[in-house]
């Protein structure tokens, strides 16, 4: 099948319900069997993502991003593949119909590429890349950039950022549970509406689910917007370092319970959406009253975390959603805000500690907010519902790239590092809890003892309504992705 050139307007983007499949594109006008360099497109394949490609010359193509499922106003992620192309042959390919106007690119972000011959993902060069507003889309912002295809036996793949699918997690947590380790508990928290997994992870000492005494647990969950995928890599560096034989490792499955939910949106992860299910909710807006049968995986953690809240012998002391930022760098975090300053002052102690852990992780650029826009997300909604011990916060990380120690020198990330930066936050655990191998808590973290000082942070003098959160001075961009 060929695509002949419809011009360069966006009226058939709303029909864009389907990947492209093996599509190849020939000039206008052009019959008989495709050529070398007539290129191949398809997206038909898990977290694929490209819904149409115009032919503009043999060296230019406008390529759309498919709307997410049942809701186009989210159109950032894709995930395409590129064939039968001719040695040495050199492209711009032009992303027309990007849904957000801010974007890292204008900050030297770039996609990524592989190919058969070489597999590991590699940023393209930023120079390569430009983002600019286009007077041929309506003004739209457009993100080109030039490649050259030197291998004309390669196939190859260009994504928004590494992608990390329901697939991969569901291999990583087989080869997991193939290590019979006893600290460690896969289990099957749900399903989603396509009938895939929700798993849950349950991480600690066996003695621990069976005591008496009070189970300490934090809570994470990863992947509500299926297509920040960095936020799979922390949470898997999160996993590695806490099943591992690392000395702080073992004194933290000794004295906590780790629940983690690696992956909340499992359809929209498989499909290729940015944001939305597969029916078109954006799940960190449904979080107030989920439904059993439109929202099942958020309906299973919610019940589950209600559940352990209210439980005599449970203090579920943290609650940490993942995510990842398009237009921020570095690491950072969402918190709530208490009207007692103490309270305050306590909930800003991890992310400090964590400031000081992970070179990435930037204490500046965390706020604390009750922004109405953000009332469904879990971080707010748990913050409310939850008593005082425990701590509700959005984990954030750049698409991206960290600044180095201050500098204005940027660092882009890779699979390793979005995994480094999860290891850091694991061992802050043992930071926060004041952890030693022998003793166990050196000093006890209960709701009425005063915390040690964290620096550096104060409220906002504006106090809001309701029981106990007011507002921060945070700005509406700085928290728009959560």
């Amino acid at each position: 099948m060929s695509k002949i050139a419809t011009g360069r307007g966006l009226e058939h983007e709303a029909a864009m319900s389907r990947n492209i499949n093996k599509l190849i594109v020939t000039p206008p006008g052009y019959s008989g069997q495709p050529k070398r360099g007539h290129l191949i497109f398809d997206a038909c394949f898990e977290s694929g993502n490209l819904g149409r490609v115009d032919y503009i010359t043999e060296f230019e193509y406008d390529l759309f991003i498919r709307p997410d499922t049942c809701n186009p106003r989210f159109r950032v992620w894709f995930n395409f593949t590129v064939e039968n192309v001719k040695g040495y042959q050199r492209v711009i390919f032009n992303i027309v119909n990007f849904s957000k106007t801010k974007s890292l690119y204008r900050d030297g972000m770039s996609p990524v590429v592989k190919s058969t011959s070489r597999p590991k993902w590699q940023r393209l060069p930023s120079k390569n890349v430009y983002y600019y507003r286009c007077p041929d889309h309506r003004k739209n912002y457009v993100m080109s950039f030039a490649f050259c295809f030197d291998r004309d036996d390669d196939v190859y793949q260009f994504a928004y950022c590494y992608p990390y699918t329901y697939t991969r997690l569901q291999h990583y947590l087989e080869n997991l549970d193939k290590q019979r380790l006893d600290y460690v508990h896969w289990d099957l928290l749900g399903l989603s509406v396509q009938q895939r997994r929700l798993d849950l992870l349950t991480i600690t000492n066996p003695v621990n689910l069976v005591s008496e005494a009070e189970q300490r647990v934090v809570f994470i969950t990863a992947r509500v917007h299926p297509g920040e995928t960095p936020s799979s890599f922390v949470c898997q560096g999160i996993i590695d370092f806490l099943v591992s034989q690392h000395p702080i490792a073992r004194v933290l499955r000794d004295h906590l319970i780790f629940k983690i939910a690696p992956m909340l949106n499992p359809d929209g992860v498989y499909l290729g959406n940015y944001r939305c299910s597969l029916m078109g909710f954006d799940l960190n807006r449904h979080w107030q009253d989920p439904s059993p049968w439109a929202h099942p995986t958020l309906y299973a953690v919610k019940q589950l975390i209600l559940e352990m809240h209210n439980s005599p012998k449970t203090s579920l002391d943290f609650y940490i959603d993942i995510h990842a930022h398009s237009t921020m760098m570095n690491g950072f975090m969402y918190g709530n805000i208490f009207e007692q300053e103490d309270l305050f002052q306590r909930q800003a102690i991890f992310p400090k500690l964590l400031c000081r852990n992970a070179e990435d992780f930037s204490f500046s650029s965390t706020s604390f907010n009750r922004d109405t826009m953000k009332a469904g997300t879990g971080r707010r909604l748990l913050g409310g519902l939850l008593d005082d011990s425990s701590y509700c916060y959005t984990l954030e990380v750049s698409f991206y790239s960290y600044l180095l120690g201050g500098t204005s020198t940027t660092i882009p990330y890779t699979e390793e590092t979005y995994m480094k930066f999860g290891r850091n936050v694991a061992r802050t655990f043992k930071d926060y809890y004041q952890l030693n191998g022998e003793t166990g808590f050196s000093r006890p973290q209960s709701s009425r003892e005063k915390p040690p000082a964290a620096t550096g942070i104060s409220q906002n003098s504006a106090r809001g309504t309701g029981k106990t959160r007011k507002t921060s001075t945070s700005s509406r961009e700085h928290a728009k992705s959560t």
